[in-house]
């Protein structure tokens, strides 16, 4: 589980990204997170929303999340994220931040986002590349290039589990998933300017910083994650 620091920090960024792209609109918006798990980013983002509703198939998560928070335009719901229980065009805010490798059908998860999203809405995309070279969750070097089996005994090598659930995707396999959407792509943004967008604990030295931005530059499809605003034409 993520430490409460990283998923605040997650969250300012979220809500950079977000209300420069939609300006007044956000205060107005109506939002929806994918994989809310103990609502520690709802709750950062609540304030600065009209409604924030938090949706995770984990149920002690959801049990915790509910007791926990509290605030008048702040909910929970036990759902999956590939068959909402939302009604169409009822969100203008879906935030998906890496859960497509999650889900057991990503393309089904995205034609719910776009279909609960209001004409003009947006999702905020937060995604892992398969081919970065370390796997984010589990920190083990080229874990997600792996075809499954061989996965599974890395993870079981490596004392990580019985098994590897995630499915992560490439670069083009990505935009393919998320075609159905106009896509504004943050990633290079933040890397130029992370301090304005909350996310300058990403790059702990210069060095760092200068690398991520290089990379992106020469090896985007290598890059190990991307931001993207998913916009749902009106």
């Amino acid at each position: 589980m993520h430490s409460l620091d990283e998923r605040r920090r997650k969250a300012s960024t979220m809500v950079a990204i977000l209300g420069e792209a939609l300006g007044p609109r956000l205060a107005r918006a109506d939002a929806l997170n994918l994989g809310c798990s103990t609502g520690i980013i709802d709750e950062y983002i609540a304030p600065h929303v009209r409604t924030m509703t938090g949706v995770d198939i984990d149920e002690p998560a959801i049990a915790l999340a509910t007791s926990r928070v509290a605030a008048p335009n702040l909910r929970f719901q036990l759902g999956d994220a590939m068959d909402l229980a939302s009604a169409d065009e009822t969100f203008d805010v879906v935030i998906c931040s890496q859960v497509y490798e999650h889900v057991p059908d990503a393309r089904r998860m995205m034609a719910e986002i776009r279909r609960v999203l209001r004409p003009g809405g947006v999702c905020y995309f937060a995604a892992t590349n398969r081919w970065a070279i370390i796997e984010k969750h589990h920190r083990l070097p080229f874990l997600s290039w792996l075809p499954a089996r061989a996965a599974d005994r890395y993870i079981r090598w490596a004392r990580k589990g019985d098994a590897y659930y995630e499915r992560h995707l490439g670069y083009g396999p990505l935009l393919d998933l998320v075609s159905a959407f106009r896509r504004e792509d943050y990633t290079g943004k933040v890397l130029s300017n992370p301090e304005r967008y909350g996310a300058g604990y990403l790059f702990p030295t210069r060095f760092a910083h200068f690398a991520a931005r290089s990379m992106y530059g020469l090896l985007r499809r290598m890059f190990p994650g991307y931001i993207w605003l998913l916009w749902k034409e009106t």
